[in-house]
């Protein structure tokens, strides 16, 4: 059997692949090279799970490899209209960042619930000034994206004693439908956004969908920036119509310096950090590692994406 070329969208540091060693002929590549080197590959794993270079390369010539496997969750970055109609086989790096990702969110919302963003504020001006907090138990939550880390979420939040209502694509094994969106987001007291970054998902949380939250509501995003209009929600929390929002994922990032995000009171800032733990690069590495040894053994991949609508079906 001839052995088969690895190709490696690089990012630093690069992923260890010891196990592979002496099996297959791994390239590397950039965003200028990627487009030379597409047409050599049998495999391409995106490393750098931050760029568009594949959407903008693999139109081009010649052949290109029988699989791609993203590091990341999300997988709008490299999908365009030719990979999608291709054979290629797409993976991601689904189950790798759930738990983090809830315990994340869990979080926040405590956070929240505890004033804790005001306690350090004011602890900086040698402030002593006492206040009431809320309770999380029996508050509710509202968690738009029904994939392994919007239940992740769902689950770590009940075990606090939050009342959760999952919202995802269609209504079904335990989650709402779309249409009933807007009647949670009324009742919730934290809205979740977990969902993939599709053409039905993108800008679904608006000054609209801002509008129908509580005043007391607090709104995280740990799904994708583009879900947001950012604009909206600048004003939503500037003139009240929320209690405030905690950011993981922008539009565009890094988040500009003069985002007007950074300096409101009750929102918080994260640069894309909410599933990354300690050792979460050797996690990923040792997943794509697994998912060649079904590759190279002919049996079927896990975590395959459907790639019209945008992320692996199941729930």
């Amino acid at each position: 059997m001839t052995t088969p070329t690895l190709l490696v969208l690089d990012a630093e540091p690069p992923p260890r692949l010891g196990r592979l060693t002496g099996r297959v002929r791994t390239e590397h590549a950039d965003a200028s090279s990627l487009a030379e080197r597409l047409p050599h590959a049998d495999v391409l794993l995106v490393w750098d799970f931050t760029s568009h270079a594949v959407r903008e390369a693999w139109p081009g010539e010649g052949p290109r490899p029988r699989w791609v496997h993203t590091a990341s969750a999300g997988v709008d970055h490299l999908l365009c209209p030719e990979l999608a109609a291709s054979d290629t086989v797409v993976t991601n790096a689904r189950g790798v960042f759930d738990g983090p990702i809830a315990e994340y969110v869990a979080g926040l919302v405590l956070a929240f619930a505890k004033d804790l963003p005001r306690t350090v504020r004011l602890q900086r001006e040698r402030t002593w000034r006492h206040r009431e907090t809320r309770r999380v138990a029996g508050t509710r939550a509202c968690v738009v994206g029904s994939g392994p880390i919007g239940r992740a979420v769902a689950c770590t939040l009940e075990a606090l004693g939050v009342r959760t209502a999952l919202v995802g694509r269609a209504a079904r094994d335990g989650a709402h439908g779309p249409k009933e969106l807007d009647r949670l987001l009324a009742r919730a007291d934290w809205v979740v956004a977990a969902a993939p970054l599709t053409e039905e998902t993108r800008g679904m949380f608006d000054a609209r969908r801002f509008g129908v939250m509580q005043p007391s509501a607090y709104f995280v995003n740990v799904g994708r920036g583009e879900l947001v209009v950012e604009e909206a929600l600048v004003r939503a929390v500037r003139e009240r119509w929320i209690a405030g929002a905690a950011l993981d994922v922008f539009a565009a990032e890094p988040l500009a310096a003069g985002s007007p995000l950074w300096e409101l009171e009750d929102v918080v800032v994260s640069p894309h950090m909410s599933g990354d733990t300690v050792g979460w690069r050797d996690e990923l590495a040792a997943q794509f590692v697994e998912l060649f040894e079904l590759w190279a053994a002919g049996r079927p991949l896990v975590n395959v994406v459907d790639k019209r609508r945008g992320y692996v079906p199941g729930h």
